[in-house]
């Protein structure tokens, strides 16, 4: 493939990935999409036989970004892993903010749309929430020596996406940052409670009741 061919279809990706997000999937027609990327609808087909197939493009592109785009701006100027998470939060407010609640969370907004629908499409985009859980997963995992015994990195990832997505969701609802601002707040009081509870616990101490029995 030559680099302008290449050129060609990543343009078509980042406009139909675009549109998608504004108009969503079902109101986005392939001929808005080529005008958007500058290409012609056969340029469009060539890559893209059908409207399904440009949309799992558009999934696996995200994958690819998640780290670049979303994670890195974050992770490279913030070092503590609790405030990386809550980093990445604040950053999906200030595209709340910048986009006056019309952008929401890409991923969300294609499950609410397509999850029924469009079967072959549901497992990109539990992979697009499995790359995002990963990373936060990673952040509490760096941080468990900080956390009470017996966390579950995995289980707080879930609860930050949860609580982002319905956040995220009411913000667009009541074109306010009330429910989103409630939700961060009390998310951040759940997890400085189980820091506070990490720093508190000790190893018990062994009892004379406790101790192994040593064979001599």
């Amino acid at each position: 493939m030559s680099t302008e061919t290449r050129q060609t279809r990543s343009r078509l990706i980042e406009a139909a990935m675009e549109l998608f997000v504004f108009q969503g999937y079902e109101r986005t027609g392939l001929a808005q999409v080529a005008r958007r990327a500058g290409a012609n609808p056969g340029s469009l087909y060539y890559f893209f036989p059908t409207k399904e197939d440009l949309l799992a493009a558009t999934l696996e592109r995200r994958k690819e970004l998640l780290y670049p785009e979303v994670l890195a701006p974050i992770w490279e100027r913030v070092s503590d892993p609790i405030e990386r998470v809550f980093g990445l939060l604040a950053g999906y407010r200030q595209m709340l903010l910048m986009t006056e609640f019309d952008h929401g969370c890409p991923i969300g907004n294609l499950v609410l749309e397509l999850a029924n629908s469009h079967g072959n499409i549901r497992k990109l985009l539990a992979e697009n929430f499995d790359g995002w859980l990963r990373a936060i997963e990673a952040c509490f995992v760096e941080a468990r020596e900080r956390l009470p015994e017996g966390v579950d990195p995995r289980q707080l990832a879930v609860f930050v996406l949860t609580t982002m997505e319905g956040a995220v969701m009411l913000a667009r609802t009541y074109r306010d940052f009330e429910a989103y601002d409630a939700a961060i707040v009390t998310l951040r009081d759940y997890v400085e409670r189980l820091l506070a509870e990490g720093r508190a616990w000790s190893p018990p101490q062994e009892t004379d009741a406790t101790k192994p029995t040593r064979k001599k």
